[in-house]
């Protein structure tokens, strides 16, 4: 059975300074449990693109949420970067309870339209270049897969644990780019594979699918009034999946935040509960 006690739960949200992934780091706070955020951006270095939020920024609003923040800065493409922040994890914590990928770095540069190399979203596939699709697994299918691969051990020998890739569910249609079609679906399947290997072993893997949230990406880009859920949402519904002694029946599987909402009895941030997803 797989129970995570809330209040003593260590979670460790990778691309947790902004987004989707803060949301996820507050809904775990909420639950009281200890908090590792970690990203690119930090007070005392670079920051993505040269935006404000910072890992120190998320453990801040974990301590204000009623968790245990804890900053990490941590390139979650570098193989090397990501073991050692499990390690360093391991020695301080003893154990590692949740794990979450919400790295995507598909969208930096991207200004609505058009990437750096120049082409436009939803261009027909032979008339984009084809290094986009190396950057598109590069930044969110490599991630999730170091950082599963560095967690593994460690949940493995426990017999218990959650690993959760942010991603989206491609069984509905064609999500209008050969490139994040392609990155999500293989998100998806890298999900549904770690699932069959670590169920074994009492560990639960699974895919995220959020609705259309309200990042600060989409508020700047005047879309917040056509997001459906703001990133506690997200949160909120890895909280209630990590707290399921039956959290196994989700192995493998494409989960989406408004159907947990629906089988948990969790609510957004208004009260509300918004219908699932359909782009």
């Amino acid at each position: 059975m797989y129970l995570i006690d809330a209040s003593s739960a260590v979670a460790l949200v990778a691309g947790a300074s902004r987004g989707v992934g803060l949301g996820i780091a507050l809904g775990l706070a909420e639950a009281g449990a200890t908090v590792i955020v970690t990203g690119r951006s930090s007070e005392a270095g670079a920051r993505t693109e040269g935006r404000p939020e910072t890992v120190e920024d998320a453990a801040r609003a974990v301590e204000a949420a009623g968790g245990r923040g804890h900053p990490y800065v941590c390139d979650h493409a570098n193989e090397r970067e990501v073991d050692g922040l499990v390690s360093w994890a391991l020695r301080r914590f003893g154990r590692i309870d949740v794990a979450i990928s919400s790295v995507w770095g598909g969208n930096e540069g991207f200004d609505g339209e058009t990437f750096p190399d120049g082409s436009r979203w939803g261009a027909p596939f032979w008339r984009r270049p084809a290094g986009l699709m190396g950057r598109f697994q590069e930044t969110g299918v490599r991630p999730a897969l170091l950082l599963a691969r560095a967690v593994a051990p460690a949940m493995v020998a426990a017999r218990r644990g959650l690993i959760g890739f942010v991603s989206f569910d491609t069984g509905g249609g064609y999500l209008g780019d050969v490139f994040y079609d392609g990155a999500k679906h293989a998100l998806n399947r890298l999900a549904f594979a770690c699932a069959q290997e670590l169920a074994p072993h009492g560990v639960t893997a699974l895919a995220l699918s959020p609705g259309h949230v309200a990042t600060e990406r989409v508020r700047e880009a005047g879309e917040a009034d056509a997001a459906t859920e703001t990133p506690l949402f997200v949160g909120r519904a890895v909280a209630a999946l990590a707290a399921d002694p039956a959290v196994a029946r989700h192995a493998g599987r494409v989960v989406a935040t408004a159907d947990l909402a629906r089988l948990y009895g969790f609510t957004d941030r208004d009260g509300g509960v918004p219908d699932r997803f359909r782009p």
